[in-house]
C-alpha cells in the first residue's frame, strides 16, 4: 500500500510530490496540479482497463480491487484537473479585473435626494448598502438605504449622505493589483461575500464572488469564440 501511494498521480502523495516538482520547474502552482492530475488520470485508466482485463478473465494482472482502484483515482484525479483549469484562468488576473462594474459606491457630498434619485431609485441591482467616499475618492464608511427612512423625504435635500455614515471597520478592503488567485482564498477564508478594492487608497469599487464567476464566464466565452 506504501508505495501504490508513492505513484506519480493525484491524489496520492506521489502525486504531490510531482506537483512540487513541476511547480518548482515552472513557478506556476496550476501547471504542477494540472500535471499530476493528467498523471492520476492516466493511472485511473490503467487500473480501470487492468481490472475489467482481469474480470473478463483476459488478463492474469489486476483485479476488482484494481478497478475500484482505478475508479478512484480518475474520479478524484478529475476534479483536481477541474480545479488546475480554474486556477490557470484565474491566474495573471487581478482584484482590479474582477471588480464589479457600477459597484455601490457613492460620494459623502450628495444630498439624500441626489442618492436616492441617482443611485437607489430604479437602480436594477436593489442594493441594500453603499460604500461612501469623501472628496479625494478615500472610503470613509457605508450607507443602508434603509437609513433614509428615518429623515422626512422634504427633509431629503437639505441633508448630506454623509450625515448618514456609518464607520467602514466591517468592510475588508484589498489592494487593487492583488492576484485574484490570493482574493479567492482571502474570500474563503474570512468568509465574507464581498471586498472594498483600493487602488492607491483610492477606492475602485467592490469585488463579489458573483463577479468572479461572471468574469471566468465572460472569458471562457471569449476563448470559445476565438
Amino acid at each position: 500500500m506504501a508505495l501504490f501511494n508513492l505513484l506519480p498521480g493525484l491524489p496520492l502523495d506521489g502525486g504531490n510530490a510531482l506537483k512540487a516538482i513541476v511547480w518548482k520547474i515552472t513557478g506556476k502552482p496550476y501547471k504542477g496540479l494540472a500535471f499530476a492530475s493528467k498523471a492520476g488520470q492516466f493511472l485511473g485508466w490503467i487500473g480501470i482497463g487492468l481490472g475489467s482485463l482481469s474480470l473478463l478473465g483476459l488478463s492474469n494482472v489486476g483485479s476488482f480491487w484494481t478497478l475500484i482502484i482505478g475508479w478512484f483515482l480518475l474520479q478524484n484525479a478529475g476534479r483536481s484537473a477541474q480545479a488546475a483549469s480554474v486556477q490557470e484562468q484565474l491566474s495573471g488576473l487581478t482584484a482590479a479585473d474582477a471588480t464589479t462594474p457600477n459597484s455601490p459606491v457613492v460620494s459623502a457630498e450628495l444630498s439624500l435626494r441626489e442618492f436616492a434619485n441617482g443611485h437607489v431609485i430604479g437602480n436594477p441591482m436593489n442594493w441594500k448598502k453603499y460604500l461612501v467616499t469623501d472628496a479625494d475618492g478615500k472610503l470613509i464608511g457605508e450607507i443602508a438605504v434603509e437609513a433614509m427612512n428615518a429623515i422626512p423625504t422634504n427633509d431629503w435635500w437639505n441633508v448630506q449622505v454623509k450625515q448618514l455614515v456609518q464607520p467602514a471597520e466591517q468592510i475588508v478592503t484589498v489592494a487593487a493589483e492583488l492576484p485574484l488567485l490570493e482574493v479567492v482564498t482571502m474570500l474563503e477564508e474570512r468568509g465574507v461575500p464581498t471586498l472594498a478594492v483600493l487602488k492607491d487608497n483610492v477606492l475602485m469599487g467592490l469585488l463579489e464572488k458573483d463577479s468572479i464567476i461572471k468574469l471566468l464566464q465572460k472569458r471562457s466565452e471569449e476563448k470559445a469564440e476565438a
